[in-house]
């Protein structure tokens, strides 16, 4: 018979997935990045940053995951807010007309730049959200993945999408959920808050445009999140138990919601539309 010490609780295990503290020798975040006034722009998204192990190598079906909930949403040109090193966007080779992959990362945008240099259907921008945004054309489908929750003006941030936006088009917004998740992790990557759905709804509103999707997802993740940030102070996604919570919780994760409605979830989803 084992011990009372033994003994696994639920909530050890899912902190044992999902996260730990920093590794000896780890990448250090990238720090968030200011405008001239003090404002939290687009964040630096370069190869050492630690959100970049929540989609990489380590997280295939998580990647999948958002790959197969965003593509219904996305037309046949897009522009892609934060695109890092290029893994989402490579997803939808092929089926676009024109793609602009954006970053203010130099490290980002350099190998994007090599990534897209034949290819005359990308285009590849510097950008930091606010910003008056320049490109050859106008697109039908703006995606930020975890980037809006960097900015302090959200709002503004996404007027500035929806001007280079066609009018019908859309602008996929995928988030971090709810403050009670918040932790050590949100402010080493300069989060500077976590969305509901009513307040994602409320920035989306003022910006001027109309949510037609708007719901938490990945419920079993939010439960793993909240056991590690709050229960277990983790402040650092180790990649290897990454990939083991990514084997595991996320196909789960993804079973259960095709009959079930989350009541909240580590992420929230919205798909708003830009009036015509």
């Amino acid at each position: 018979m084992q011990s009372p010490g033994q003994k696994k609780s639920i909530a050890g295990t899912l902190l044992n997935l999902v996260g730990s503290g920093p590794k000896k020798g780890a990448a250090a975040p990238a720090a968030p990045v200011e405008d001239a006034d003090g404002n939290v722009v687009q964040p630096a998204a370069g190869e050492g940053a630690l959100e970049n192990h929540l989609g990489g190598d380590e997280a295939r079906n998580y990647r999948k995951y958002e790959y197969e909930t965003v593509a219904p949403h996305v037309g046949r040109s897009m522009l892609e807010v934060g695109s890092g090193l290029g893994h989402f966007s490579e997803q939808f080779a092929g089926r676009l007309d024109y793609l602009v992959v954006s970053d203010n990362d130099p490290y980002c945008v350099g190998e994007l730049s090599k990534r897209y240099d034949d290819n005359d259907d990308v285009e590849v921008i510097d950008l930091a959200l606010p910003a008056d945004i320049k490109i050859r054309q106008k697109v039908d489908t703006v995606v930020m993945m975890n980037v809006l929750e960097h900015i302090k003006d959200d709002v503004q941030a996404l007027r500035d999408l929806a001007a280079v936006t066609e009018p019908g088009g859309r602008i996929v917004i995928w988030v971090p959920g709810y403050m009670q998740l918040y932790g050590d992790f949100d402010r080493k990557v300069g989060h500077v808050t976590r969305y509901t759905p009513a307040t994602l709804e409320k920035s989306v509103r003022e910006a001027g445009l109309v949510p037609e999707v708007l719901k938490p997802i990945n419920f079993l993740g939010g439960i793993a999140w909240w056991f590690a940030v709050r229960r277990g102070g983790a402040g650092y996604p180790d990649p290897k138990l990454v990939k083991i919570y990514d084997r595991t919780v996320v196909p789960l994760t993804r079973t259960i919601e095709r009959f079930v409605k989350p009541p909240f979830g580590q992420t929230v989803l919205c798909v708003a539309r830009v009036p015509r």
